[in-house]
């Protein structure tokens, strides 16, 4: 299938739906409690939606996670995104700040393209440059998608793997590839277990964090998730 402009955006159960059946996960979707798990609060002071995630359904053995890192990092933070997020374009720049200043912090990529029917494709180039070029190329490539204008979808990802110098013919090809769908029906779908119903959604810790919460509470969720293994560590009297 060449990738052809979308003409409307879809759903998020149109967009699971556009990916396929993929027999990953037979579970149920966590739902978030009302009373969070942690008492997290982004930059401007609202209450961050968070709950512990079950230790099965951790990603650690996803395929295709884009790695950026040592990978003897003491903390592992998981960012599920989504080319089309706005708020993934802010958290982009940023989280590659603090994983650059933070030679302890292992951050691994997890597309969750529920959007748009671009979501999926944008998704699937990356893991297509992924697959041919290594994490180096392909992470240029994650902060060039979100350094563009306008929409995310097939047709833009190429021009940025055409601008980037690699070889967009053979991109195509591997993006409409069942091993690179398979890989991005993974991901969506176990998102989707997680009960990760927006974008960005983090997991840290064994705990699930939805939304953007800004660099300096995410620092302090590092920091934290270093000195106790939790989001938040009990203040002693």
């Amino acid at each position: 299938m060449k990738f052809d402009r979308p003409s409307a955006q879809l759903t998020r159960r149109a967009a699971l739906g556009a990916l396929g059946a993929a027999p990953f996960l037979a579970v149920s979707p966590l739902r978030a409690q009302d009373n969070s798990a942690f008492p997290l609060r982004g930059e401007t002071g609202e209450p961050m939606q968070n709950f512990r995630i079950p230790s099965e359904l951790d990603p650690a053995s996803l395929p295709g996670i884009l790695w950026e890192g040592r990978r003897d990092g003491d903390v592992i933070l998981y960012e599920f995104f989504d080319y089309n997020c706005v708020f993934c374009r802010k958290a982009a720049r940023e989280l590659a700040s603090i994983a650059a200043s933070d030679r302890n912090l292992r951050v691994g990529l997890i597309n969750n393209a529920i959007l748009s029917i671009g979501s999926v494709q944008a998704a699937k180039v990356q893991q297509s440059v992924l697959r041919l070029y290594g994490p180096a190329k392909a992470n240029e490539f994650h902060l060039k998608m979100y350094a563009a204008r306008g929409g995310a979808n097939g047709p833009s990802a190429l021009a940025i793997v055409r601008a980037m110098g690699l070889d967009a013919g053979k991109v195509e090809e591997s993006a409409d590839s069942e091993t690179v769908s398979d890989v991005v029906k993974k991901q969506t779908r176990l998102a989707a277990a997680l009960g990760l119903a927006m974008t960005p959604a983090f997991i840290i810790a064994g705990t699930a964090i939805l939304g953007w919460p800004g660099a300096k509470p995410l620092r302090e969720i590092i920091a934290n998730a270093r000195k106790c293994d939790q989001p938040v560590c009990e203040k002693k009297g």
